[in-house]
């Protein structure tokens, strides 16, 4: 079973803080109950119990339908998208219960943002902060105990001492733009009082995965207009920026250092310099391909040779390795870490970048969100962290287990699953054609376990992915495994 913290507001905040609160509170009249003090037991046996109890009931009827009809004001494209009869009533840990009043197994943690599932007991935490006295909002110029706590907490899971500082934001499309922003910076004067850049008059040059094909569809780094045209879209507009020196984009090739080694020394010569290299490590948005840790270091190396920073987007990895960070594990040191998604559990939306005083030119006004500095998703970020901490050899464990499940059921059925892909709960199976995984992740679908086929991308291996809650059990990795192979068949 999981390890289950049991920890009050004191034990992760400090009592001298959650005192100082509690003296505010009553200062102005209201009146802190004594459960606010109280220890809360992270994730229970019985609830564990009760998640694998419910893992042979997936599919079913557990309560009758909400049938209100409410369309809501979404757009053309996203009304089309839309699913009402899966949209949550609830949902309680590796499950969500649907408008259908069916049981869903979120086979990827809803859209990979819920690392402990819903309703985690943890969070309960939160509750009691609220009515300890802790307000939510606050602003740059009066970052919080709680925030300015996490962010030591995140330095310190960093573990490189040069990355020291960051940037609180709110969805990991702002935090990966604050980086861009950071190398474009050394181009580029961000307003009139900056001295002259390093690289003034040089075209910057912005190095991205390539997809199979040598085309830009393989990288995702957030729906700015910027990052967009990094994966092709916009393409009038990159055009004609790219003609007027503004910016260059080039993708480089799926663990081919020497396709690395010969684009890096192409554009640090002439006109050109190389302003980044932005990356993820597994490529979510395109088949859970995972790039090679020795690829990843000789990279790296070049980058360091040629003054060309790097930042490693870790909104989808984050919080599902042991450790927390996967870049760590590949013995990475970049300029820039991207984090979100997994560390506040969807409680909030809460990205940060991490950084280095090297890259630390913007002013503040230069990368800001109103409501990036939230106290209490701050506070979600710590509770998420300890209970992955505590849990880490445990996730290593079930990660591992789940990649060995979808590897036995690939080398069974070769006549229609390529490979696997992916590292741990983040993993894809490789069909040998679209309609096969597009076929494949139906099936999935209409037994009310969520995955999904990648094959709006011309160039996209075709994958139907899957990324498993954390707290997913040996017992729900099974079922996930068992549903997958009954459904494939026998040759």
């Amino acid at each position: 079973m999981f390890y289950s913290p049991v920890m009050a507001l004191g034990d992760l905040l400090g009592e001298r803080y959650v005192k100082a609160v509690a003296d505010a509170s009553a200062a102005v009249g209201n009146i802190v109950p004594k459960e606010v003090f109280e220890p809360v037991d992270f994730y229970p046996p019985e609830r564990q119990l009760q998640n694998d109890m419910f893992i042979k009931r997936v599919g079913e009827q557990i309560c009758p339908p909400f049938s209100e009809e409410q369309e809501g004001a979404g757009t053309d494209s996203f009304g089309r998208a839309f699913c009402a009869s899966a949209a949550p009533l609830t949902g309680f840990g590796c499950y969500r219960i649907g408008e259908s009043g069916r049981l869903y197994f979120l086979g990827k943690s809803e859209h990979y943002h819920t690392p402990l599932g819903h309703r985690f007991e943890g969070y309960a935490l939160i509750d009691k902060a609220r009515k300890l006295g802790i307000v939510n909002p606050t602003h740059n110029n009066t970052r919080g105990y709680v925030t300015r706590l996490a962010e030591t907490k995140l330095i310190q899971a960093a573990g490189d001492k040069s990355l020291d500082r960051m940037i609180n934001l709110e969805t990991g499309s702002l935090a990966v733009e604050a980086g861009v922003k950071m190398m474009l910076d050394r181009f580029y004067c961000l307003d009139t009082s900056f001295g002259a850049p390093k690289y003034r008059g040089r075209t910057p040059v912005f190095f991205v995965m390539a997809d199979h094909e040598g085309g830009f569809e393989a990288n995702y780094h957030g729906t700015t207009v910027l990052t967009q045209s990094f994966r092709g879209l916009w393409p009038e507009f990159y055009e004609n920026a790219e003609k007027a020196g503004l910016y260059k984009t080039v993708p480089v090739k799926i663990n081919d250092i020497e396709d690395f080694r010969r684009k890096i020394r192409l554009y640090n010569a002439g006109e050109y310099k190389t302003a980044g290299f932005l990356h993820e490590i597994i490529l979510m948005n395109y088949g859970a391909v995972r790039l090679g840790p020795e690829y990843l270091c000789a990279a790296y190396d070049l980058c360091r040779e040629t003054d060309t920073p790097v930042l490693v987007d870790e909104i989808q990895s984050c919080m599902w390795y042991e450790g927390m960070l996967l870049f760590r594990q590949y013995g990475l040191r970049p300029d820039f870490v991207v984090v979100g998604k997994g560390f506040p559990g969807g409680e909030y939306p809460a990205s940060k970048i991490i950084t280095n005083a090297k890259m630390d030119t913007l002013n503040q006004f230069g990368a800001l969100v109103t409501n990036g500095q939230e106290e209490l998703a701050s506070l979600s970020y710590l509770i998420t962290m300890a209970f992955v901490s505590a849990n880490g050899g445990m996730i290593k464990k079930l990660g591992g287990y789940f990649q060995h499940r979808l590897g036995e059921i690939a080398r069974k059925r070769p006549d229609i699953i390529q490979k696997t892909e992916g590292l741990g709960h983040l993993a894809a199976l490789h069909f040998n054609s679209a309609g096969q995984a597009a076929d494949f992740a139906g099936k999935l679908n209409a037994r009310y376990i969520d995955a999904s086929a990648q094959t709006y991308k011309r160039n996209c291996p075709p994958a139907v992915l899957f990324k498993l809650p954390v707290i997913s059990s040996e017992a729900a990795i099974d079922f996930m495994a068992d549903s997958i192979e009954e459904l494939i068949g026998k040759p």
